[in-house]
């Protein structure tokens, strides 16, 4: 047979056929906008506010790391209102899968689906690597310490003894930790980030419960963290020297990575990192499936967590970049830290446990949103159905996909470094957004006269902007990330060749 099939690489679903479906999946509906809403909230506020700050500010963009939260927000909240309008009319789970199916055709749909594994499956990675700093952070002011090799990664654990012995600084590091030794195998040092493959089990385990209880979960958590959030931003403000400020664009020079970095095109490449500290408003369209009224709730859930954390993502850098000169930044724990050097160790022991639970809700909404991408691409055919699709009988979850995504996701995050996990998400989620910006200028011209709940005003303004700034982060990537995800690409044709485009449904029905 050809190496892929014309006819399916054109072959859609029609908005009929998923709206037939949505009626269909077994899944229950319990999901009001506001669930919906702090949803969101809970993907978004995470890493990107608690982790990523420090390490954009001090190595990219100092000071005008406000300005390249603007452009990240810029970039999403032209794809979220391509989302919205996309939900209004596709009240399926799914996604920006989904969408891709209904105007690219089942190829595109595959790719864009195998792209948002990536992103699902990373995204919550790092997450699970960040709970783990601020949780260790967090024990440490208690008295208790972990061996370094049970809470960092092997890569990470060896950088941290080889540079202390550089230095003559491992007195230091010991400090911090109850043992500096690695056990070993073979004469191979061993190490795993323990507490990061321990709250994804945990997350896959509640969420194998029900939607019903991630969900409250998920909202005490978002409440602890959105007040903890606005605690940062008002107390902050009063140890905020606008000294710390200047100058506010760093002149261009290389950072302590060895990267070029500052000036306008350090405001670029910080916008790439910190664009991560937005990913989770799209989380919300996978719940179309358990949402009470989809067409209408899915929309303002998606535009309404993005707008609430786009205005405390930019209070929070203003007041971060204030209280310390970005040299000095903390990279683990950033926010924390400069409370610490302000000498608020209760503050600084309110945001870490604030942190470790904002963390929480973001890998629980991350992995619930891959586990339906899961769902909707094996209820196509295109992943084997009776072990994706399957739901438990008495929870009404997908079981089998929530537990090879829990496993697979703490694998990830107790053997691989922040930095590396981090730059795999952005890029995949970066072409993401893109490929949705394009399908919405597709189903105008397909479907124009279908009813829809959202439309993105003056789309083709809002198009062009998207796609401008999307790709121009994407560009500021290195080209190590673009191999990476040219090699997951070329993995998942080979997967949608011998088993996608065989066992589709819409193949089927069609021939």
């Amino acid at each position: 047979m050809p190496l892929f099939n014309l006819r399916q690489l054109k072959a859609t679903k029609s908005i009929a056929e998923f709206e037939a479906e949505a009626g269909h999946t077994g899944l229950k509906r319990v999901l009001s906008r506001w669930t919906l809403t702090a949803l969101g909230i809970g993907c978004i506020i995470g890493a990107g506010i608690f982790v990523m700050t420090g390490l954009a500010a001090r190595e990219f963009a100092g000071p005008a790391l406000t300005i390249s939260f603007l452009v990240a927000g810029v970039g999403c909240a032209c794809a979220a209102l391509c989302y919205a309008e996309f939900a209004s009319i596709l009240p399926v789970a799914g996604s920006a899968y989904s969408y891709s199916y209904a105007t690219m055709g089942e190829l595109f749909a595959w790719i864009i689906g195998w792209d948002l594994i990536i992103e699902y499956s990373m995204s919550s990675s790092t997450v699970a690597v960040g709970w783990s700093g601020y949780f260790v952070k967090l024990m440490e002011s208690f008295g208790v310490r972990f061996p370094l090799w049970a809470v960092n990664d092997p890569e990470t654990a060896h950088a941290l003894i080889t540079k202390a012995t550089a230095n003559g600084t491992l007195s230091d590091l010991a400090n911090h930790y109850s043992s500096i030794d690695l056990p070993s195998i073979a004469g191979l040092g061993i190490a795993v980030n323990l507490p990061a493959v321990l709250v994804s089990l945990l997350i896959m385990f509640i969420l194998t419960r029900g939607i019903r209880e991630a969900a409250n979960t998920n909202t005490a958590m978002v409440i602890l963290k959105v007040s903890v959030t606005i605690f940062v931003i008002g107390v902050g403000a009063f140890f905020v020297d606008i000294t710390n400020w200047e100058p506010f664009i760093p002149m261009r020079g290389v950072n302590d990575m060895g990267e070029a970095a500052f000036g306008y095109q350090g405001i670029l490449t910080a916008a790439a990192y910190v664009f991560f500290a937005y990913i989770g408003f799209d989380a919300v369209s996978t719940q179309a499936g358990e949402a009470l009224n989809p067409k209408k709730d899915i929309p303002f859930g998606i535009l309404a967590s993005l707008a609430i954390c786009t205005t405390l993502y930019i209070l929070v850098s203003l007041v971060l970049t204030g209280m310390v000169k970005y040299t000095d930044l903390d990279i683990n724990a950033p926010v924390a830290a400069a409370f610490a050097s302000k000498g608020m160790k209760f503050a600084s022991w309110f945001i870490s446990i604030a942190a470790v639970a904002g963390l929480t809700s973001v890998l629980l909404v991350n992995i619930l949103a891959q586990t339906r991408l899961f769902f909707s691409m094996a209820k196509d055919g295109l992943l084997p159905e009776k072990f994706f699709g399957k739901l438990h009988s008495k929870f009404k979850t997908p079981f089998n996909a929530t537990i090879i995504t829990g496993i697979a996701i703490a694998a990830v995050a107790g053997m691989f470094p922040l930095s590396l996990i981090a730059k795999l998400v952005n890029i995949g989620t970066l072409f993401a957004f893109v490929i949705i910006i394009i399908a919405v200028f597709m189903m105008r011209k397909q479907n124009p006269d279908t009813k829809r709940g959202f439309r993105v005003p003056a789309l083709p303004l809002v198009g062009a902007l998207g796609i401008l700034f999307n790709v121009g982060m994407m560009i500021s990537l290195g080209w190590e990330n673009w191999l990476r995800l040219f090699l997951w690409m070329a993995i998942g044709l080979v997967i949608y060749y011998f088993y996608g485009q065989r066992n589709s449904r819409l193949n089927k029905g069609k021939a």
